[in-house]
């Protein structure tokens, strides 16, 4: 029996798509070759999905825990899914995806607000996404209750069909936005055959939910035509097989039955390797290192700023490389783009506000994993501190500088010394005084070298640590910076940093462990005060975990093995504990005991970091 198009139905869509998602997900990779033939579309895609139907499960546990034990509303969980797929985008295509869920969730969510899903305008926070070429014009402004495409006014009981055409629409309309220069034969195409398809459908929800699956497949057959590579190759947009696998899912949520089978996407037997196309869209840009010429890395954060700024960060980032997707809104975007110098789209989104979930893949080294199902990883494979060849913070031998330095900056004489025996120019912080780029400017002359990498280990000092790369260069320095937040990620980063690899590997290799480091502080709070975890009083201990307090205690070694515990339930391989000035050394003895007894095949590495200000510092990789 058909179902309404509500949380329920959402929730079903989710765990539907994802399992069509796994099912299909090799065949997909096998057939990606646009915009990089890289083998990874399917597990992007995947994953993507993923974190949408992950974020959608706590919105319905987060209800059901409450006091009041109440269901989430539509929007809640539209907004849930939106917001999930966001922050877990992965690719090109996953990024167009998560806009498109967006597009979706702005008009589904302000039209469950009224009372009626027809009733958003689609005009939410994903207005402003983008200004990218080829944009069109959507008929998302229509009033509620208006004609459709085929003529019809809505009959009562039809909201729920008028809102998914309008909300198909609103979601194609917004990932043409998001793109910096469309190309049809893409995901781009499917997404806006589904939205016709949609429009054109009569009856009720579960009726246009089929049709928009159609038309998106018959567009889907279409692509080869449309773009060169795809018919060399022998094979469908790969990012739109995933899109049609998502919609498929959306159709038998609504109407309880499977949709007509995909045809197997398999490329053509012997075809030569694909060759990037030289139009004017993703993957267009020739350049070494990607293995169909195109730019070598693939660069993606997730970034805190405002639409002026990112409006900005557009220019930039389109004149740096190709690929270039930038999607969210109200302040949180996730930003997608491959270029040549990875640390200059790094540093682009420091200028526009706060990068951080930064993953940088060389395609190089993802060229040799095509087809084999592989999610995003960095060219450069992690070096552990204890491997040869890393640069260990507990000191041993290190390669010669001769032309490439580290600076980093560090809030206390034990983390300065660390740094130095791991061959960095370490800049010490004191309390309540930042540095200026002055001197972290004054540290890269000291090191004399023709390259440097500056770990600014603060969220406060991107900026800081930005302007002094900029006037690096401008003396003649090649300079780039890692946004790391935190002591830990610095010292993560540097464990891996090699001055025998190419500059570009070495910080792909240095962002990408750094990145990989969940870190937590505690601190002991000085007044009452309001904070997500709630009021604190003056003497309470605060568990911050990414820069947020997350509990609240009274005993500093309980409070720091409460935040061990929940950061681990996400998987963890490594615990590092940065101990502050005057910590005694039973704390570190009683949280090394606890992740050894609790948390098996789990190791922890303890440094006296002296810092004045936190007590401790924990980092997870």
């Amino acid at each position: 029996m058909p179902h309404t198009l509500d949380a329920d139905a959402v929730r079903m869509w989710c765990g539907l798509a994802l399992d069509a998602l796994g099912r299909a997900r090799a065949d997909i990779d096998a057939i990606n070759v646009y915009p990089v033939a890289d083998g990874d579309t399917g597990t992007n895609l995947y994953l993507t999905v993923e974190s949408a139907a992950q974020a959608v499960d706590a919105a319905f546990n987060g209800h059901a825990a409450s006091a009041a034990a109440s269901r989430p509303t539509l929007a809640d969980v539209v907004r849930a899914m939106a917001h999930g797929a966001l922050i877990g985008a992965r690719g090109n295509s996953g990024t167009i995806l998560a806009q498109l869920l967006r597009g979706m969730a702005d008009v589904l969510a302000d039209g469950a607000a009224a009372g009626d899903p027809s009733a958003g305008d689609g005009a939410g926070a994903g207005d402003g996404a983008g200004a990218g070429d080829g944009a069109r014009a959507g008929d998302c402004d229509a009033p509620a209750g208006a004609a459709d495409a085929g003529g019809r006014a809505p009959a009562a009981g039809a909201a729920d069909a008028d809102g998914l055409r309008r909300a198909l629409r609103r979601a194609a309309d917004l990932a043409y936005l998001a793109v910096a220069h469309p190309v049809e034969g893409t995901v781009l195409t499917v997404a806006v055959a589904a939205a016709d398809g949609a429009e054109r459908a009569a009856g009720d929800v579960a009726a246009v939910a089929r049709a928009a699956y159609e038309g998106a497949r018959t567009a889907l057959r279409a692509t080869p035509g449309q773009l060169d590579v795809l018919a060399r190759a022998g094979v469908v947009d790969a990012g739109g097989y995933g899109l049609v696998t998502v919609l498929g899912g959306l159709a038998e949520a609504l109407s309880g039955e499977s949709p007509a089978a995909l045809a197997p996407a398999r490329p053509r037997p012997a075809t030569p390797a694909p060759v990037a196309s030289d139009g004017q869209g993703p993957g267009a840009c020739p350049a070494d290192g990607a293995p169909d010429g195109g730019p070598a890395f693939e660069v993606i954060y997730l970034l805190e700023a405002d639409d002026t700024a990112v409006t900005a960060l557009r220019e930039r980032l389109d004149a740096l490389g190709d690929s270039l997707v930038v999607v969210g809104g109200d302040g949180l975007w996730n930003v997608h783009v491959h270029v040549d110098d990875a640390g200059a789209a790094v540093e682009a989104g420091i200028q526009a506000g706060r990068p951080y979930r930064v993953r940088i893949t060389h395609f190089g080294a993802a060229a040799g994993k095509a087809g084999a199902g592989a999610p995003d990883r960095p060219g450069p494979a992690a070096v552990l501190p204890d491997q040869p060849g890393a640069q260990n913070p507990t000191g041993g031998p290190r390669a010669e500088r001769a032309t490439r330095a580290v600076v980093a900056v560090v809030p206390g004489d034990g983390l300065a010394a660390l740094c130095a025996e791991a061959g960095a120019t370490a800049v010490a912080t004191r309390p309540g005084e930042p540095p200026a780029s002055g001197e972290l400017v004054d540290a890269v002359r000291r090191t004399a070298a023709r390259e440097v990498v500056l770990l600014p280990n603060d969220t406060e000092l991107h900026h800081t640590a930005a302007a002094a790369a900029a006037q690096a260069r401008a003396e003649g320095v090649r300079a780039a910076v890692i946004p790391t937040r935190s002591a830990v990620q610095g010292i993560a980063a540097l464990a891996v940093h090699e001055p025998g690899r190419s500059f570009d590997e070495d910080v792909v290799a240095m962002t990408s462990a750094a990145g990989a480091t969940r870190y937590a502080e505690l601190a002991v709070a000085e007044r009452q005060s309001w904070t997500m975890a709630g009021v604190c009083q003056a003497g309470d201990v605060l568990g911050m975990i990414d820069g947020d307090v997350a509990l609240i205690g009274s005993e500093l070694a309980a409070t720091a093995e409460a935040v061990l515990d929940r950061m681990l339930a996400s998987g963890g391989e490594m615990v590092t504990l940065v101990l502050g000035a005057g910590l005694p050394d039973e704390v570190a003895e009683r949280l090394e005991r606890h992740v050894r007894e609790g948390h098996f095949a789990v190791d922890t590495v303890v440094y006296q970091g002296g810092q004045p200000t936190a007590p401790l510092i924990i980092g997870i990789e």
